[in-house]
């Protein structure tokens, strides 16, 4: 890029204030739980053998500079990705053409398209379905010399834990906390200021999206036991405060009831009635049951959590429950890369069939980033010479179906990736043309260090949806939406120089956005 889009930043700190910026963001962040725990490689396992301790997740001491436009951009279709995900999710026929493509050589895919198979046999016992959403964005700049309007290119949509609502709504109080007790030198003030600072709402609306379901489903069931929002967890979680604030949120500003269960736990503590209402006995409340209205899946989205049957076992048992999931399997299924591929190849026809409104549909069209299979249809031949040619390579991402951060095959290691495995296994992969986020400067704060250099930051917008399936014949075949709103919003920074950014998985950072008209 010839010329930079941001301008210079941040400042260069003397030693006195970036000691007092880093006593105020460190006292802050654990007061206020924008916290992880820590990892054995920052304080060895024999050192906390019961994992009590915490420390600073890992975050920018500056909120980093982002285009206003953009940002407003990414908000205003946050609605109709929802919109587009819950009409995926509602349609199984549509939705089972494309998993079929992947069945033969996705064993994960294939065998959560077996749980919904067993499901559907039985019959569902539960037609709500809630979605909390995030869809994730980089800063694109046009290549064209007559057009360097900026815009946002969308990088992955999620539809299964969709991580960091808790801790992004801390991080950006927390730089609007540092402004406030004068961290930042006076010289950024026309950058740094009251209103270019932005909140994110996030932990508040997406309580309120599990509220919402959990009231949905009190009303619809009338349940004559106590009833639980059930937060399914992996059996070592790191993460455990950004899960927290919402349980908090929810017990607090709503009174819902919330447990949390390994995701190990689920044979051993839950049972099904005679209706199939999800019922919990917890170890620690001597033989008390609650009803389950609403499972929300952190965990269970990887296939390292799959070990043996039993866990499928596991899966299947929420599944066929009258508890809302969130998601349900069909959504999970949505929000494959396979689905996003096939949305976003150039010239596709699927949008309009689930976005009949052609202004709403466009809108989504400017964030596609193009897509490519690797099958052997056309499009997939001509993207095979593509990812195998060296050359052209490194314009291209290889991403599997998988959530989660450190799956992905970057530009250089594409073609001898794609070599070392049989050309059988190449459609369970698609190609995307690489976004190229302008760069700025920036410094993170992680395990007890600061790091600082040219960074690059990717935008994440959480949406809320809450719908009603309308099953013909055993058949999902639409759905009615009942609730659909935007959640706040997630900025991830990263260096320049890394190719991933989830910071569970320890590439990135959580960041705050500092809005600029460009």
């Amino acid at each position: 890029m010839a010329n930079p889009v941001y301008p210079p930043y941040p400042p260069t700190l003397t030693q006195a204030e970036q000691e007092y910026l880093l006593t105020n963001l460190k006292d802050w962040s654990i007061t206020h739980g924008l916290a992880v725990r820590p990892t054995s490689s920052y304080i060895a396992e024999d050192l906390d053998p019961a994992r009590a301790l915490a420390t600073t997740a890992p975050v920018t001491l500056f909120p980093s500079l982002f285009p206003r436009s953009c940002f407003n951009q990414a908000r205003a279709v946050s609605q109709a990705y929802s919109e587009l995900y819950s009409a995926i999710a509602a349609d199984e026929e549509w939705l089972g053409e494309i998993v079929k493509e992947l069945l033969e050589i996705d064993d994960f895919i294939e065998n959560l398209w077996k749980v919904h198979l067993a499901v559907k046999k039985e019959g569902y016992a539960q037609s709500l379905q809630l979605g909390l959403f995030r869809s994730d964005y980089m800063v694109h700049v046009s290549d064209s010399d007559s057009d360097s309007r900026l815009s946002v290119k969308q990088v992955e949509f999620n539809t299964i834990a969709s991580s960091f609502g808790g801790l992004s709504t801390q991080v950006a109080s927390l730089h609007r906390y540092l402004h406030s007790v004068g961290a930042y030198p006076e010289v950024t003030s026309s950058l740094i200021n009251d209103a270019s600072l932005q909140s994110s709402g996030s932990v508040p609306q997406l309580a309120s999206g599990l509220a919402k379901a959990h009231q949905a489903y009190v009303e619809s069931d009338k349940p004559n036991r106590p009833v639980c929002v059930l937060f399914l967890v992996q059996d070592v979680e790191r993460n455990v405060f950004d899960q927290r604030h919402l349980e908090y949120a929810l017990n607090t500003d709503h009174g819902v009831r919330t447990f949390r269960l390994p995701f190990s736990r689920v044979l051993e503590d839950m049972s099904l009635d005679q209706d199939r209402k999800l019922l919990y006995t917890p170890p620690s409340f001597s033989g008390k049951q609650w009803e389950v209205s609403v499972v929300y899946f952190r965990a269970g989205y990887a296939p390292t959590e799959y070990t043996s049957q039993r866990d499928w076992d596991a899966r299947l048992h929420l599944e066929r429950s009258a508890a809302i999931k969130c998601p349900g399997i069909l959504t999970h299924l949505a929000g494959s890369k396979k689905v996003q591929q096939v949305l976003a190849t150039p010239q596709s026809p699927h949008l309009a069939r689930f976005l009949p409104d052609k202004t709403a549909a466009d809108k989504l069209l400017a964030t596609f980033a193009p897509i490519y299979p690797l099958d052997e249809s056309e499009a997939g031949l001509e993207a095979r010479k593509l990812a195998t040619d060296p050359q052209t390579a490194q314009k291209y991402v290889l991403k599997p179906q998988r959530e989660g951060g450190g799956n992905n095959i970057y530009r250089s290691e594409i073609p001898g990736f794609l070599q070392s495995l049989p050309k059988t296994k190449w459609p369970a992969y698609i190609l995307m043309e690489m976004i190229e986020p302008p760069t700025q400067g920036n410094a993170i704060f992680r395990n007890g260090e600061v790091q600082s250099g040219e960074v690059i930051c990717e935008l994440g917008v959480y949406g809320a949806c809450m719908w009603r399936d309308k099953v013909e014949n055993e058949v999902v075949k639409g759905r009615e939406v009942l609730e659909n709103f935007e959640a706040g919003y997630l900025l991830r920074t990263k260096g320049a120089g890394s190719s991933e950014g989830g910071v569970a998985a320890g590439f990135g950072s959580v960041d705050s956005c500092c809005l600029l008209d460009l």
